[in-house]
């Protein structure tokens, strides 16, 4: 009966210690996300501190608790985006992409900036004109970024004056139609006219189809 007891009284003890284990892991977890918060804080209030300067705004989007996402104006976005990798630590360009809103006549450049001591991501998203679009380049602040702008004036047609091999084949050798990434362009048609038709799929009952191709022979007696 004792021995019993010690072990219920171990598994006891053991439990306990387990769930203190998990208050404490949580707790941890609760500070760095505290911390996350005021980091981010931080320096969105130094942003926003320049909100004259750059002429920057914060859109109501949904943002998780280590992303913030900034409005710049073209004219000051490249100033922008230099300040927070020379001043702020957003020192890796995580991606540089675009969107098209077609009926708005502009385009979304969106650079994904990261910052390695805080853990942090900034989206800064810079409005275009979709007739004549061009940007500043910022092959200058991270080389690889001339490949991103390569593929933008492809898939686009979005141009970055002085990027390395910005007019060199990327992906479409020898395209000759509009850039395929803008939302006019119609790819089931680009399609009807480039390749030959083929016929369409033709639909078999399973189990007939089984009869007839594997077992020819007694299909009729089934």
């Amino acid at each position: 009966m004792q021995d019993m007891a010690d072990v219920q009284n171990r598994e006891n003890l053991q439990n306990r210690e387990n769930l203190q284990n998990q208050e404490n892991l949580q707790n941890q977890e609760n500070l760095q996300d505290m911390k996350k918060l005021q980091d981010m804080k931080k320096t969105a209030d130094k942003i926003s501190a320049l909100k004259n300067r750059f002429e920057i705004s914060f859109p109501r989007l949904e943002n998780r608790d280590d992303l913030l996402f900034v409005i710049a104006a073209e004219q000051h976005a490249v100033p922008f985006i230099t300040w927070l990798r020379d001043m702020e630590s957003y020192t890796h360009l995580v991606f540089f992409t675009a969107v098209d809103f077609i009926e708005d006549g502009l385009f979304q450049l969106t650079y994904m900036l990261h910052n390695y001591q805080l853990h942090h991501d900034i989206a800064v998203l810079v409005m275009i004109s979709r007739d004549e679009p061009v940007m500043e380049s910022i092959h200058h602040l991270w080389p690889h970024a001339a490949t991103y702008q390569q593929e933008l004036f492809e898939m686009y047609g979005i141009e970055f004056p002085g990027s390395p091999r910005l007019y060199e084949d990327f992906a479409l050798e020898g395209w000759q139609d509009i850039p395929p990434m803008r939302r006019e362009f119609d790819t089931r048609a680009y399609s009807e006219e480039t390749y030959f038709p083929r016929p369409g799929r033709k639909t078999f009952d399973t189990v007939e189809y089984m009869k007839e191709q594997l077992y020819p022979g007694e299909a009729e007696s089934w």
